[in-house]
């Protein structure tokens, strides 16, 4: 007689691992995106103008191109989370440099100073609420 025992591969675990990234960092980004645009309305509302380059950006502009570039990190931490020993060192010190180069284009937009500064805080507030959501679950 013989017994065979079924052995389980990798792939059930890291599938286990991404679902929530996925879900979590989805939640994110739909709050992230709501949040740049509430900041943008309020911005708005409050006199900043959101013309760059005499063209206005629409409020709407700023919830998509978050949701465009959140879905790009939350990309990144997927793959960070197959391939990088420490996934979440590596996450976080890459998203927070890049945050920091997503500034550049907005300090030297052809835009008033109040809308340079709106723009670039619409991206921290992007930042603050995607970057720790989805570091959370990665490994450490």
């Amino acid at each position: 007689m013989s017994s065979t025992t079924a052995t389980r591969t990798a792939a059930p675990a890291a599938t286990s691992t991404i679902r929530p990234l996925i879900g979590t960092g989805v939640l994110a980004i739909a709050v992230a995106s709501a949040a740049t645009s509430a900041v943008a309305a309020a911005g708005h509302a409050a006199g900043i103008s959101l013309d760059v380059s005499g063209a206005p950006i629409p409020v709407l502009g700023f919830a998509t191109l978050t949701a465009v570039f959140s879905l790009v990190g939350l990309i990144l931490a997927a793959v960070l989370s197959r391939v990088a020993r420490r996934p979440r060192t590596v996450f976080v010190r890459s998203t927070v440099v890049l945050t920091a180069l997503s500034l550049v284009p907005d300090a030297i937009a052809d835009a008033t100073t109040a809308t340079k500064a709106l723009l670039m805080v619409t991206h921290l507030v992007a930042a603050a609420i995607v970057i720790p959501a989805v570091a959370r679950r990665l490994a450490a």
